[in-house]
C-alpha cells in the first residue's frame, strides 16, 4: 500500500516534502505506530533481539476490508427480535412466530403527510440541515424516503431481461409508471423519460437484448423527470421538479464501472464559474461520458442525457414560473444515479435558469464524483447536497478509497486536483441499528441496496443509534433483491420478479413472452409529453399488479 502511494505521488508530480509527509504517515499506520507531526515514526533498534515467531493467523479478508475502510462489520445480532420490538410471545395461545407475523402483517405502512410549506427550504438544506439530523426530524425523514422511492422506481421498472426485445427500456409508459409501482400517492406526474448512450466505457450497467430486432442498440433508459401536482404543491410549499437517475445495482460492479480518472468538467479555455480560484474543476471520466454522450445516428440519443434533462427542466420552470409559482429542482439517485444527480444539479444551477429558486440533491450510496474544486463550485452555485450513506456500504468510499478529502486533515487538498472529494452533508445510517437485518460480513451488495437504505432511513428516530419501533415501511421490501432480512421473518430472498418471469399462456396453451401494451412500447416520439394539467391531480390509489413474489 505504501509503495503504491509513493508511486502515485511520483506519477502526479507531488512535491517531495508532501510525498514524504504522507509516506511517513502511511508507514506509521502500517506498523501500528503513533503519527506525530514533525517526527519520524521509525527508529533504529539499538540491540536486535531474537524473538520466537508466533504462528500466523489466516487472513480474514472481509474483516481486513472492514478495518481498513471502517465498515463496522464486526457485530452481533440481538438475541430475540420480539424483545427488541417490545412484543410479547408468552401467551400459550400466541406462539412467538404468530405474534411477529401478526405484527408485520397488520400494522399500516402509510405515514402521515404533514404540510411542510412553512419549512420546505430548511428541509431542502437552506441551513445545511442544521438541527434536523441529530435528532432526526420526522418531516425530513419522510421527504427523504419519498425521493428514495422515486429513485427505486428506476430499478423496479427497468427491463433487464436479455430475452426481451425491449431489454434496457422502461417496462411502462410514462402515464402508467407511478400507478404500476404504487407511487401515485406521492402526488407527482412523469413528464419525460431520459436515455443514455450504451457504448460509453461503463459496460456493467448496460443491458442489451439478445433479439436481432431490438427497440434500441445504442441506448438505455436512465431515468425520468416528474413534477408535483397542485395538491402536492400546496403541501410542500412550491412546485417541485424531480429528476430521478438510475444506477448500478450491486457493489461489486463498481470495480469495473469506475474509470478512476478525473478530467476537466469545463471545456478548455472555457470560463470557470469561480474565477477567483486557480484550481481546475475535475470530475470522474466515466460519469461525465455517460452524462454527455450522444450520436446523430441513434434513435434515442441524438441528444445527450444532459441535453434531454436540461431541456425539460427549462421548459417546466418557464411554464410554472410564468404563472407566478415558486419552482424548485430536486435531483435524486442511488449509486451511479447519485453521481449523475450531482452533475445534473451542477449544470442546472450553473445554467442561470430564470424562475428556478432552489436546487438540491438527495442521493443514496453515491460515490465521489469530482475533486475539491468541483465541490467548491457546487457550494458557490448554491446546490444543497444531502448524501445518505450506509456505514457498511463500500461504494460511497469510491473512487479515492485511500486518497480523498480526508487528506485535508494532514494538509490542504485544494491544490491537489487529482484527489477525489465528497460534496454536501452526510447522513449516516447503520445496518447494525436495525433488529430486522442480519449482520453478514460478506453481503456487501445487500448493504448497498437502495431498499436497505430506505429501511434504515425509515428507522431513524429521535434517539441517535436506535431504530424506531414505529417505523412503518414494509420490511419485506428489503429482500426484493437480496436476503438481508433475518430468517425468523420468513421473507424469501430476491422475491421481486415478474409473475411466471413474464411468460403467459396463449390461446393454444403454450407459454410465450407476451407483447407489450402499445402504451408501454418505447418510442422516441413519446419519451416527452406536455406538462401535466395543473387542474389534474394524480390518482392516489396506486396498485402494483405487475410484480409478485417468486
Amino acid at each position: 500500500m505504501a509503495g503504491e502511494a509513493v508511486a502515485s505521488f511520483q506519477a502526479h508530480q507531488i512535491p517531495p516534502t508532501v510525498a514524504a509527509s504522507i509516506s511517513s504517515r502511511i508507514h506509521g499506520r502500517r506498523l501500528g505506530l503513533p503519527v506525530r507531526a514533525g517526527h519520524s515514526n521509525i527508529a533504529a533498534d539499538p540491540a536486535p533481539r531474537r524473538e520466537q515467531r508466533k504462528p500466523e493467523k489466516a487472513l480474514n479478508l472481509p474483516s481486513s476490508i472492514s478495518s481498513i475502510l471502517h465498515l463496522n462489520l464486526d457485530t452481533h445480532l440481538p438475541t430475540n427480535l420480539l424483545s427488541v420490538l417490545h412484543l410479547s410471545g408468552n401467551d400459550h395461545r400466541s406462539p412467538k412466530d404468530d405474534v411477529l407475523s401478526h405484527y408485520l402483517k397488520n400494522t399500516p405502512t402509510a405515514s402521515p403527510k404533514e404540510n411542510i410549506a412553512a419549512i420546505w427550504r430548511e428541509i431542502h438544506g437552506a441551513r445545511d440541515w442544521a438541527g434536523l439530523l441529530d435528532p432526526h426530524h420526522s418531516w425530513l425523514r419522510r421527504e427523504i424516503v419519498k425521493y428514495g422511492e422515486f429513485a427505486q422506481a428506476t430499478y423496479d421498472a427497468f427491463d433487464d431481461d436479455r430475452f426481451s426485445r425491449y431489454c434496457g427500456s422502461c417496462r411502462f409508459g410514462r402515464s402508467r409508471l407511478f400507478s404500476q409501482l404504487g407511487l401515485a400517492h406521492n402526488g407527482y406526474e412523469v413528464t419525460r423519460y431520459l436515455y443514455a448512450m450504451s457504448h460509453v466505457e461503463m459496460p456493467t450497467w448496460v443491458e442489451r437484448s439478445l433479439h436481432a430486432e431490438t427497440w434500441s442498440k445504442d441506448s438505455n433508459w436512465m431515468g425520468y423527470v416528474a413534477v408535483s401536482s397542485d395538491e402536492e404543491t400546496r403541501r410542500i410549499g412550491r412546485r417541485d421538479i424531480v429528476v430521478a437517475w438510475r444506477g448500478t445495482v450491486t457493489a461489486t460492479e463498481w470495480s469495473k464501472d469506475l474509470q478512476q480518472r478525473l478530467e476537466p468538467l469545463h471545456d478548455a479555455g472555457g470560463k470557470l464559474h469561480h474565477d477567483h480560484h486557480k484550481d481546475v474543476v475535475k470530475v470522474e471520466h466515466g460519469f461525465r461520458s455517460l452524462y454527455t454522450s450522444k450520436a446523430e445516428s441513434t434513435r434515442y440519443n441524438k441528444t445527450s442525457a444532459s441535453e434531454q434533462v436540461m431541456e425539460e427542466i427549462r421548459r417546466l420552470v418557464k411554464m410554472y414560473s410564468n404563472r407566478g409559482e415558486e419552482v424548485s429542482l430536486t435531483v435524486t439517485g442511488h449509486s451511479l444515479g447519485g453521481a449523475l444527480a450531482l452533475l445534473n444539479a451542477h449544470e442546472a444551477a450553473a445554467g442561470g435558469i430564470p424562475g428556478l429558486s432552489h436546487v438540491s440533491v438527495v442521493s443514496f450510496g453515491a460515490p465521489r464524483v469530482g475533486n475539491a474544486a468541483f465541490v467548491g463550485e457546487l457550494e458557490e452555485l448554491g446546490v444543497k447536497v444531502l448524501r445518505v450513506v450506509n456505514q457498511q456500504d463500500l461504494v460511497p468510499r469510491l473512487p479515492g478509497a485511500f486518497f480523498n478529502e480526508d487528506l485535508g486533515k494532514i494538509f490542504p487538498v485544494e491544490s491537489l486536483d487529482w484527489v477525489y472529494s465528497h460534496a454536501g452533508v452526510e447522513l449516516e445510517v447503520d445496518t447494525t441499528s436495525s433488529p430486522y437485518l442480519k449482520q453478514s460480513m460478506t453481503d456487501l451488495p445487500a448493504f448497498h441496496s437502495l431498499e436497505t437504505y430506505l429501511h434504515l432511513v425509515d428507522g431513524l428516530g429521535s434517539v441517535v443509534g436506535a431504530f424506531r419501533r414505529e417505523a412503518r415501511r414494509d420490511v419485506a421490501l428489503v429482500n426484493k433483491a437480496c436476503g438481508l432480512l433475518r430468517d425468523e421473518l420468513k421473507i424469501p430472498a430476491c422475491w421481486y420478479q415478474p409473475s411466471n418471469k413474464g411468460l403467459v399462456r396463449n390461446a393454444h396453451g403454450r407459454w410465450v413472452v407476451p407483447e407489450r401494451d402499445p402504451e408501454d412500447i418505447p418510442s422516441p416520439l413519446r419519451h416527452r409529453a406536455p406538462a401535466p394539467s395543473p387542474s389534474r391531480s394524480p390518482n392516489s390509489q396506486g396498485a402494483v399488479p405487475y410484480l409478485v413474489a417468486a
